[in-house]
């Protein structure tokens, strides 16, 4: 890509940036658009302001900004708990990483590379030749100048390791912290145990009954037996959507839209009233559902959550066998009531390990086949290719702007519209992993996405060109940083089109602006007739598994390019910047937490980020070794081994403590709670509070009084 079309690329950008900003203030201070961009106000019943029209009305929404700038880590910790406070700290850490990186990479490396006259560059002509003149690859084989960019690399690899075990340590601590401050929690208290053994005459529910009350008799609670809920689920869910049409057809004014026929889309049968229509589906529906929860009790699934009355005890039962057969009585530690995702406690292990098999199949599939939207791209970023492609629009391709928004800003666009498919598709095979919490879902969701993007996004890129139809590289592995050093930098210039694209407009249309939403809030209001105001407005979570992947990219770029290419450097802190500012504003006015891991999303960060500089490092070897300095590629080989050392002190340091709570810590809280006069009332409460929601009571008409039944324990 040349220079000229990359200008255009964030020309283009920079325009939309701040359409969308504009956009955004006019729009969000306008009562009607309360539920598309503050709902989480909305939802909680908090104020939200008056409209104010005119320019003064304009200048008055701004202060969005002054007060996602001032949002405190102790208030975004009480208002969104752990997570949003880890989350945003990745933008803490990016920021003086690549402030950093930006003094070293701007004022000292990107001279040396401009400089050089490896390849020969007409300054005169600079706008029509490539970006590599800002690269590494312009500096004179075995220039001694290359020895700046050998010590940046130690001295950058020294600084992120620093920040790494800070923000490690820093969120750590922050986890005890909040560990303590806490309320009693259900999830603190209880374990799930699976593989429950049936014994002839007897129930599972008894079976759990006996086993805990012999073995832990000071300390055991209750528990509560899984039952196969899934028919139940979908009559439940059957019955809120029939009383919600129901609200709907009663709220309308007009007594002939109550009328309709009652057969297929509402055009064939006889013309009956809607109102009582619906109402008869509704008795019959909820009839449905007292049938299935009285066969309840014969459907008990071999898991159960048990509850003690100290925190220590349901940590020692958690960690240790329980049974003499390893393969019975196994335990782990309950996710919090709101996070229990229920379909999947019915499954066996053999179907369990199915679907693992499939979703790792899956995975593998939808891999290989979005290489050939990575293909198509590459293609648009070389116009030589393109025409060769394309010969009958060679005229129109040698158009000086058609040529500049072609290979500067199409490719990274189609590149988001087919990575936007690909974060719901990982939710839906983690989904069927066998998970039991929705964190843990969205977790493996996440990782999923880090490594398709990482592999998909850089790697397919930067080999596409070169080395991808050539399988023998990889049954060389000597050769892999030498063709990482020649195919990395030549991508430099696709790759701030992409951090442009994919980070500076991406955050502003769709995470700012909202653009799914506001689309699909226009389309409802032209089409089906009905209004905001009819609907309970429900506050989205962060969808941690889509956000994370691709900040974490961004400091791979960084990372990557910081020594190589260091005018990627300000794009990438521009938008650390940005993301900074809009995301404590979505985590204050959109984002309501539905779940809490207390930080857990950390070590992912901090691997990856590993992962991110041993790769520098290979490049590293591989660039010196190219630009014949081969005594600077040799000494670049303890780098890597030094920050493995690094990584496997701070998982022996750190790591245990994100995988459960210290004895020291347990203790001293049971401790505390002794003289809470509220301990008797919680412990009443985590009785039923693994109950499913599917067998809690529910009353849509006023025939269902029965629907009141005491609930299965």
């Amino acid at each position: 890509m040349i220079l000229s079309a990359l200008l255009a690329s964030v020309s283009i950008n920079v325009i939309l940036c701040l359409f969308f900003f504009v956009a955004y203030t006019i729009l969000r201070n306008r009562r009607g658009n309360a539920h598309l961009y503050i709902p989480r106000l909305v939802a909680e019943g908090k104020p939200h302001g008056e409209y104010v029209s005119g320019i003064r009305g304009f200048f008055s929404s701004l202060k969005w900004v002054k007060e996602a700038w001032r949002l405190s880590e102790d208030e975004l910790l009480s208002d969104s708990g752990l997570d949003a406070v880890v989350f945003m700290r990745i933008f803490v850490f990016g920021l003086r990483v690549f402030r950093f990186a930006g003094l070293i990479g701007i004022f000292i490396l990107l001279p040396f590379n401009y400089l050089g006259n490896q390849l020969n560059v007409d300054f005169q002509d600079l706008p029509n030749k490539s970006l590599e003149t800002f690269t590494i690859s312009n500096v004179d084989d075995g220039s001694n100048r290359l020895w700046i960019h050998f010590s940046a690399v130690y001295i950058f690899t020294a600084v992120v390791c620093y920040l790494l075990y800070f923000e490690y340590d820093y969120i750590a601590s922050k986890r005890v912290a909040c560990f303590y401050s806490s309320k009693p929690q259900p999830n603190h208290f209880t374990v799930l145990v699976r593989s429950i053994p049936s014994v002839s005459g007897r129930s599972l529910s008894e079976n759990v009954e006996e086993f805990f009350s012999q073995y832990y008799p000071s300390t055991y609670l209750s528990h509560t037996i899984v039952r196969r809920t899934n028919k139940l689920k979908g009559l439940v869910n059957e019955a809120n959507g029939m009383y919600k049409k129901l609200s709907h057809v009663k709220s309308k004014k007009h007594s002939s839209q109550k009328f309709k026929r009652a057969g297929f889309l509402g055009l064939f049968g006889p013309k009956v009233n809607i109102v009582n229509h619906y109402e008869k589906k509704l008795e019959d529906i909820e009839g449905n559902v007292r049938t299935e929860r009285s066969s309840l009790s014969g459907k008990e699934v071999p898991a159960a959550f048990v509850s003690f009355k100290s925190r220590f005890s349901a940590a020692i039962a958690s960690n240790i066998q329980q049974g003499v057969k390893p393969t019975e009585w196994l335990t782990e530690l309950a996710p919090h009531p709101h996070d229990v995702y229920w379909p999947f406690f019915s499954a066996s292990f053999f179907k369990r390990w199915i679907c693992t098999i499939a979703v790792i199949s899956s995975c593998i599939i939808i891999t290989v086949l979005f290489l050939l939207p990575v293909i198509i791209v590459q293609g648009l970023t070389h116009l030589e290719q393109l025409e060769a492609w394309l010969p009958f629009l060679t005229g129109i391709l040698r158009l000086s702007i058609v040529s500049q928004v072609i290979t500067g800003y199409l490719p990274n666009v189609i590149l988001q519209i087919f990575l936007s498919m690909v974060p719901p598709v990982m939710v839906v095979l983690s989904s069927i992993q066998g998970y039991i919490a929705l964190s843990q879902i969205e977790k493996s969701a996440g990782i999923k996405m880090l490594w398709f993007t990482i592999w998909n996004v850089f790697f397919a890129n930067v080999f596409s060109g070169s080395v991808l139809y050539r399988v023998d590289v990889f049954l060389e592995p000597k050769r892999i940083p030498e063709l990482l050093a020649i195919a990395v930098p030549a991508q430099a210039s696709f790759f701030i089109a992409y951090v442009v694209t994919s980070g500076w407009t991406r955050t502003f249309s769709s995470e700012l602006f909202r653009m799914k939403n506001v689309t699909w809030s226009f389309m409802k209001r032209c089409f089906c007739c009905c209004k905001s105001e009819d609907e309970e407005i429900e506050a989205p979570s962060n969808p941690y598994h889509k956000e994370i992947p691709n900040i974490v990219f961004f400091i791979l770029l960084g990372i990557t390019y910081f020594f190589l290419a260091p005018l990627i450097l300000p794009f990438i802190l521009l938008y650390f910047s940005l993301g900074n500012i809009i995301y404590r504003n979505q985590l204050l006015n959109v984002y309501a937490p539905k779940f809490e891991t207390g930080g857990k999303l950390w070590p992912v960060v901090h691997d990856a980020t590993i992962f991110s500089l041993i790769l520098m490092h290979v490049i590293a070897v591989g660039i010196f070794g190219l630009k014949k300095l081969p005594l600077a590629s040799s000494l670049i080989i303890p780098l890597p081994i030094l920050t493995v050392i690094f990584n496997s002190y701070c998982r022996r340091r750190f790591l245990p403590s994100f995988k459960g709570y210290p004895a020291e810590c347990l203790i001293n809280k049971d401790r505390l709670d002794r003289t809470d006069p509220g301990i008797p009332t919680f412990f009443e409460q985590l009785v039923t509070a693994y109950n499913d929601p599917s067998t809690k009571p529910i009353k849509h008409s006023e025939s269902s009084g029965s629907m009141h039944s005491p609930l299965l324990r």
